[in-house]
């Protein structure tokens, strides 16, 4: 530090000398950097020359022009508003009736080029994010308040001493309350899935906005549940006993709301995690798997036990439960190819 404030003021006292021995400007008469420069000799280091620009050129305040704007035609006053209502159509609808060189008070535009826009993600969506947020906290709520009755609906779902019995599971209005929303969160979740999943296949390329695509997704596995719903009660109807079909009713609404729970933690690895495509894709159908091995198993010890017939729960598990499924993926591709951008 000392050795730089020394060589500093040795070349400060360099820019003096030299500036001693400059000719005298005239009166009045503003330097420029060249003039200031050509005093120097050749050999002029960088730090003499910054010195002597320095001492001689002082940076001097700015006077604004006063004059009045002549942006208009010789004779013509200035330029109106285009948005004063009293003026006439043909100037508001001019050539330049819209350009911001003519008008001032419109905004230029941004200038250079625009960069690559950031891609969507739900990490980055408030809305859906705190929809995420009410998920996990309602769900919480529910298994609170139903913690008992789930415990008991996980403890019988494999005995098989009580099916058609006269001991039955009941539920309060507030546990089927929290079952139709898990039920709901089921239905958001698997079109969560399904959207990142169509992210990666066909790109954010939609003609609507994203809500409304994960909406469209959600109605439909809405109505897929409530199409298998439908199918099963009137098959059951017409084939079963109803203390069998009630049974059934309550098995297939807890199945369905605990899918949903089994799909949440997918969907914020996904959204948060970076979770790749692959390893949801696989979680997703292992789950889905399992719980059609448990709709499998449920109906058979309800339905079938007692009457051997495994040909006939083949056909009754493919028509119920595999062929909506199918049906299902079909429709959600037909949606995707009709939403997607088709260049």
């Amino acid at each position: 530090m000392i050795n730089d404030s020394i060589s500093t003021t040795t070349i400060r006292e360099e820019g003096q000398k030299v500036s001693h021995s400059a000719p005298s400007s005239r009166q009045g008469h503003q330097l420029t950097p060249h003039e200031v420069l050509s005093w120097l000799p050749a050999n002029a280091t960088p730090e003499q020359q910054d010195s002597m620009i320095q001492a001689h050129i002082k940076p001097a305040p700015v006077n604004w022009s006063q004059c009045p704007d002549t942006l208009h035609l010789p004779g013509q006053g200035k330029g109106e508003s285009i948005y004063n209502i009293s003026l006439p159509k043909y100037y508001k609808e001019s050539f330049f009736s819209n350009d911001s060189l003519f008008h001032p008070e419109l905004p230029g535009g941004r200038q250079g080029v625009a960069g690559d826009p950031i891609p969507y993600t739900v990490a980055s969506d408030n809305l859906l994010t705190g929809l995420l947020i009410a998920c996990f906290c309602f769900a919480l709520i529910a298994f609170a308040n139903s913690r008992n009755f789930i415990m008991r609906q996980i403890h019988n779902f494999f005995r098989t001493s009580q099916i058609g019995a006269t001991t039955e599971i009941t539920e309060t209005f507030t546990e089927v309350r929290f079952q139709f929303f898990l039920v709901l969160q089921t239905c958001l979740m698997m079109a969560l899935t399904y959207f990142f999943w169509s992210q990666t296949v066909f790109g954010d390329t939609y003609t609507i906005s994203t809500y409304s695509v994960i909406g469209l997704y959600t109605l439909a596995m809405a109505g897929y549940f409530l199409l298998k719903g439908g199918i099963y009660a009137l098959v059951d109807w017409v084939f079963f006993e109803p203390k069998k079909n009630m049974e059934w009713d309550r098995s297939f609404l807890f199945l369905t709301a605990m899918e949903g729970v089994c799909l949440f933690p997918m969907i914020m690895l996904l959204a948060y995690f970076d979770l790749s495509i692959s390893a949801a894709v696989i979680y997703t159908s292992a789950v889905v798997i399992l719980f059609k091995i448990l709709a499998f198993y449920k109906t058979y010890m309800i339905f079938f036990e007692k009457r051997g017939a495994f040909l006939q729960i083949i056909l009754y598990f493919c028509a119920l439960e595999i062929m909506p499924l199918i049906t299902l993926w079909g429709v959600l591709m037909t949606m995707s190819n009709i939403l997607k951008i088709s260049f």
